[in-house]
This record gives C-alpha cells, structure tokens and sequence, in this order.
C-alpha cells in the first residue's frame, strides 16, 4: 500500500532529486480510525523487544479487518465498547460491529463475525467465543 498526502506531495516536488521510500508495514502500525485502534489493542499485535506494534506470526502479516458502527467514531466512545477489556482477535479474519454494545470480558472472535444491536439502546455481548456467525442482541 502507497500513500502520499497531497501537501506533503506537493512539498516534495520542490526539493530536486527529492525520491520516496518504501516502509512495509511490518514496520509500523498506523492508527487513523478506531477500528484501527481495536486492532491494536487486541491480542493479535505485539509490542517487540524494540517497543514497536507489530502483528503476531499466527496472523501472517495480515491485521484483522475491523469495520465498525459510526456510533463508535470517537475514541471515547469506542473505549466505553471495551471497557471490560478488548476482545481477542488473533483468529479473526473480519469484525463488524452495528449499534451500540458493550463487550463482556473474554469474549473471542474468530473468523468472520458480525455484532448487531438494532435497539438503539446499549447492550452487553457477552463472554464466549463467536466464529463465523452474526449475533443478534
């Protein structure tokens, strides 16, 4: 994956024999959404010896695809969705949250799940392992 901003591109392009360089991902782990940020606060990424975030080898360098409800835009509203703890996703493939919840402590996803709550209300999901399933709160 390749990205430039276009103000930085812009910039760029006034420094002669200025060049790009190429960082794979292994090296760094960006956090633009909060979906990004569950990811990272989950048991599929790492801290290494050198403090960098980095996936676990059972993910094979691929992050855990993550897509959740616009109700969680914010980060204090997607710290209130784990606030008994984030959920484990090391052997998630896709996560899809819709409405609002809360997750129990120790809840497990595996494979591609997805959450609804269409009460306009929070509930709880609770702990248990969820595998290739929809839940319906």
């Amino acid at each position: 994956m390749l990205q430039l901003e276009t103000a930085m591109g812009a910039a760029i392009e006034c420094f002669p024999g200025a060049q790009a360089i190429l960082i794979p991902r292994t090296r760094f782990a960006p956090v633009k959404t909060t979906a990004d940020m569950l990811a990272l606060m989950s048991d599929a990424y790492e801290v290494t010896d050198d403090f960098r975030m980095v996936l676990k080898a059972e993910r094979a360098g691929v992050p855990p695809n993550i897509k959740l409800d616009g109700c969680y835009k914010f980060v204090d509203d997607m710290s209130a969705l784990v606030a008994n703890g984030p959920p484990s996703l090391i052997g998630c493939t896709k996560l899809t949250i819709e409405g609002k919840m809360v997750f129990d402590k120790k809840v497990v996803f595996e494979g591609e799940v997805k959450v609804v709550n269409e009460s306009g209300t929070s509930k709880k999901l609770k702990a248990g392992t969820y595998k290739d399933t929809t839940v319906t709160l």
